[in-house]
């Protein structure tokens, strides 16, 4: 018979389903691209004017599936989504605690994290099936107003498509540049640890990929995808959904993924481009779960933005 999928401790506060305080560990301290550290590197972050470097996103991620698959069990492990804004960033010793809310039989949720201040760290839907309503970056996409006047990202367009690229990952497989780590390291720090996550013991017969890993197994060759982006600069992740169709993801089993950017976005700060990743199986033609993400770019980070801005677009 399977272990529990999770022993994590829940807290019910009326309609709301509550996850206990955890404190996430930034395991990017030593990510590096575009031949520079990232924002997740303490000294790089405060030159840019942030406190510290933050958690990666996708982290906070594990805290909800515990409360998802409370309310959906397993099926949520099948066909489950979570999409999320993320509005403020999580640095490495604040503590963080998930919420979800579910009007009784429905297949949404509204998702939340908070710091211990009050601070919203994200917030967005969790979700299951074909037939759920729109997810929070589905709405959130159809309210984007077009990038106006694109330094670092003018050469990107809507629709740009990558060819397809194997993607694997194993429990000790070091997941390069990007993500410096490997599963077995990240599973040692986890903010929810899962028996399923490492061994065999499961209804799969087989370890399968954390949610959180999911968005380091798509980016994993994400530097092959060469898109037309000036740099160097850096980037941070302002909105996230990972979704399954026919899932979980598997450990040590091999995947074909493509890319599609399909919208551009910006802000006072930053420039943005929304990536959709599909996963299928070698060969296959059905999409087994996908990867919504917007990258943020700051204009601040990239040395002669005022200078072209000026030259692209003159007074």
């Amino acid at each position: 018979m399977a272990t529990r999928a999770f022993d994590t401790k829940l807290e019910t506060i009326g309609q709301v389903l509550a996850g206990p305080w955890r404190a996430p560990v930034n395991m990017l301290l030593e990510q590096s691209y575009d031949n520079h550290v990232s924002l997740h590197d303490d000294a790089m972050a405060q030159k840019l004017g942030f406190k510290a470097g933050p958690i990666e996103g996708p982290t906070h991620y594990s805290q909800f599936v515990p409360l998802a698959e409370a309310i959906w069990g397993q099926r949520f492990l099948t066909e489950g989504c979570l999409s999320a804004h993320y509005r403020n960033m999580v640095m490495e010793g604040e503590e963080v605690r998930a919420f979800i809310e579910r009007e009784p039989g429905e297949d949404q949720a509204t998702i939340w994290a908070s710091k211990k201040d009050g601070t919203e760290v994200l917030r967005g839907t969790a979700s299951v099936g074909s037939h759920a309503p729109p997810t929070a970056l589905d709405l959130r996409l159809n309210e984007l107003s077009p990038l106006q006047q694109p330094v670092i990202l003018r050469d990107l367009k809507v629709g740009h498509r990558t060819s397809r690229t194997r993607i694997r990952m194993d429990a000790d497989q070091h997941m390069g540049d990007l993500y410096p780590f490997s599963l077995n390291q990240k599973l040692a720090k986890i903010t929810e640890p899962s028996p399923w996550y490492s061994g065999a013991d499961n209804p799969w017969g087989r370890p399968i990929i954390p949610w959180e890993m999911v968005s380091v197994l798509v980016q994993y060759v994400a530097r092959e995808d060469r898109l037309p982006i000036k740099g160097p600069a850096v980037g941070l992740f302002a909105d996230q959904e990972i979704r399954m169709m026919d899932g979980p993801l598997f450990v040590g089993e091999d995947y074909e993924i493509e890319r599609e950017i399909v919208a551009l976005s910006g802000s006072r700060r930053t420039e943005s481009y929304w990536t959709r990743t599909s996963v299928y199986r070698p060969g296959g033609s059905k999409v087994i779960a996908s990867m919504l993400l917007n990258q943020a770019t700051l204009k601040d980070s990239y040395a002669p933005y005022a200078e072209e801005l000026a030259t692209l677009y003159p007074a």
